[in-house]
């Protein structure tokens, strides 16, 4: 017996994103598709989305058509959308940046951006809060380029955040 391989072809993934966002922008003031499918990967293995709702009750009536909920939460809902995990994230206009950043990966990107915050005595909350200084003092975030800008690096693309690209 073959073993399943886990995850779908990225352009499998972007028809899908593409649905949900439509049926989920009439709510919102903002969103974005995030995750492997934000960076191109050419296998991905869920849709990750970032919003800021402007109807939270009609967002949410939305997201349990879309099909079998997992979470409800006010930070994260998890639907399967047939197969596929589709996990939205719920921002606000002071995290949007940093959450889409976040949300947006590759994890190893974003270990060596928390790392060399944390070499500077600094932080950067994965919560999508923002970059931090030693005084807890908000230092960027309000846009993905002003992270990289005050960790003295140059801004990269999505899908320059791959796996091999970051360190």
């Amino acid at each position: 017996m073959k073993p399943r391989i886990k995850g779908m072809a990225l352009e499998r993934a972007q028809k899908i994103a593409e649905e949900v966002v439509k049926h989920l922008s009439p709510y919102c003031q903002r969103i974005e598709v995030a995750g492997s499918i934000r960076r191109k990967k050419p296998w991905v293995n869920d849709v990750d989305l970032v919003l800021i709702a402007s109807d939270l009750w009609n967002l949410y009536a939305e997201v349990m058509k879309l099909g079998q909920v997992k979470v409800n939460g006010s930070k994260l809902m998890r639907v399967m959308v047939g197969s596929v995990q589709v996990d939205i994230y719920i921002a606000d206009e002071r995290i949007w940046a940093t959450l889409l950043l976040i949300r947006t990966g590759s994890a190893e990107n974003n270990i060596r951006l928390a790392t060399l915050a944390k070499n500077r005595g600094w932080r950067l909350a994965a919560s999508g809060d923002g970059l931090f200084n030693e005084n807890e003092e908000r230092i960027a975030g309000d846009t993905e380029e002003s992270i990289y800008a005050a960790l003295g690096l140059p801004y990269q693309q999505p899908w320059e955040r791959a796996e091999s690209a970051c360190w």
